[in-house]
């Protein structure tokens, strides 16, 4: 199976060896997205979880539409927290971007995130052939 790597123009180049995304099959493997602003590249908020994931979720938005997807496509999320208190203020932004039913999901409180972030997220898209 060949993998394709994409690009979101607008968006940062990646800071290190990987890609913003890899399809593999009907499947779109998107890297981790932090609430960055894409201009400066500077963290969101000032440390409030909420405009950070409401961040991350309009670049990972930005990052399916570059491919012709949509929030709809996505089947599964991996959200990385640096606070488990944060996760109903998390939860709330999150879910304003989908429509149930939900992908599925796992939340995972970590001891740091780059650049100090408080949440990372990941998700994994499906595009019928």
């Amino acid at each position: 199976m060949a993998r394709k790597a994409i690009h979101c123009k607008g968006l940062p180049p990646a800071i290190g060896a990987y890609s913003q995304g890899v399809w593999a099959g009907n499947f779109l493997f998107l890297s981790g997205v932090c609430g960055e602003d894409p201009a400066t590249g500077e963290l969101v908020g000032g440390g409030d979880i909420s405009a950070e994931t409401k961040r991350a979720m309009e670049t990972a938005g930005a990052m399916l539409e570059s491919e012709g997807l949509t929030f709809d496509n996505v089947v599964s999320a991996r959200i990385y927290i640096s606070d488990f208190d944060d996760f109903k203020a998390m939860n709330e932004a999150y879910k304003g971007f989908f429509t149930p039913p939900y992908p599925a999901r796992a939340t995972v409180e970590v001891g740091r995130l780059a650049d100090g972030a408080k949440v990372e997220i990941v998700l994994v898209a499906y595009k019928e052939a």
